[in-house]
């Protein structure tokens, strides 16, 4: 008997399933429109690949599926999502860069900010184990298949993950406006850092903020009272990460 079953739409999201490896894909529907759609080649070599089903189906039948209008042509159905242990999010022949993406409420914003961080090079991402995976079709496509790339770790707690990291030689940071805090530009972001942000409504707790090694704050163009959205301050920081540890000479292509 099969598990729950949840769907991945889009060609760039079935495609990264099948190369990550960590779901099980039963099977991916076609538009039967798309029979002999170029564009779909490499998704048909890695599914016959995997030895996963190609089914062609009438339109209707992928719009009734779908959760929006962005699909493709392109459904799979598929199995619920592997984890890794936390430790396995440390690179052993570099500092890492970890972010835990702790409160974001909406699943579009979460897959932009998770394509942003996959984008600049972050080694993994942790999440509490209330995820968004009941919301896989919209985090594949907003995230364009890096939800399946990404290495995920789960923790029961922003506090629980610091400790872990800050045990293994990270420290601990988070974005954070106050008297002690580092502009985002001046702070030395080449050292193993584990970076925690909080979502658009709450933000990360006071008690955190204590408890980080770090604080890092956004500094603006001109006075302006009001913070950034979470997708733009992950995207901000994640860059200004990849650009400090290319000009060091310490960063890794992928």
């Amino acid at each position: 008997m099969k598990s729950t079953t949840f769907s991945l739409e889009g060609a760039l999201s079935v495609l990264a399933a099948l190369k990550a490896g960590r779901r099980q894909v039963f099977e991916i529907l076609i538009d039967e429109n798309k029979r002999f759609d170029q564009r779909l080649g490499e998704l048909r070599l890695r599914a016959k690949g995997a030895a996963v089903k190609l089914k062609y189906v009438p339109t209707t039948e992928i719009a009734d599926r779908a959760t929006g209008n962005s699909h493709g042509g392109v459904i799979a159905l598929a199995g619920g999502r592997r984890f890794e242990p936390m430790a396995d999010l440390i690179p052993p022949d570099r500092p890492a860069f970890v972010v835990m993406l702790d409160g974001i409420e909406d699943p579009y914003n979460f897959g932009f900010a998770l394509r942003a961080l996959y984008a600049a090079g972050a080694d993994g991402l942790v999440l509490r184990e209330r995820n968004w995976t009941s919301a896989s079709a919209i985090v594949g496509r907003s995230s364009a298949g890096t939800s399946e790339l990404m290495p995920i770790a789960l923790a029961e707690s922003a506090m629980e993950a610091a400790s872990f990291f800050r045990q293994r030689g990270l420290v601990v940071a988070t974005a954070a406006k106050s008297s002690t805090s580092v502009s985002l530009f001046e702070a030395e972001l080449t050292q193993p850092v584990f970076v925690v942000f909080g979502g658009e409504r709450r933000g990360v707790t006071r008690s955190f903020q204590r408890a980080a090694d770090l604080l890092l704050e956004i500094p603006y163009g001109r006075p302006f009272g009001q913070s950034l959205g979470a997708v733009s301050a992950v995207s901000i920081l994640a860059y200004e990460v990849m650009r400090q540890r290319r000009h060091s000479g310490g960063g890794a292509d992928e």
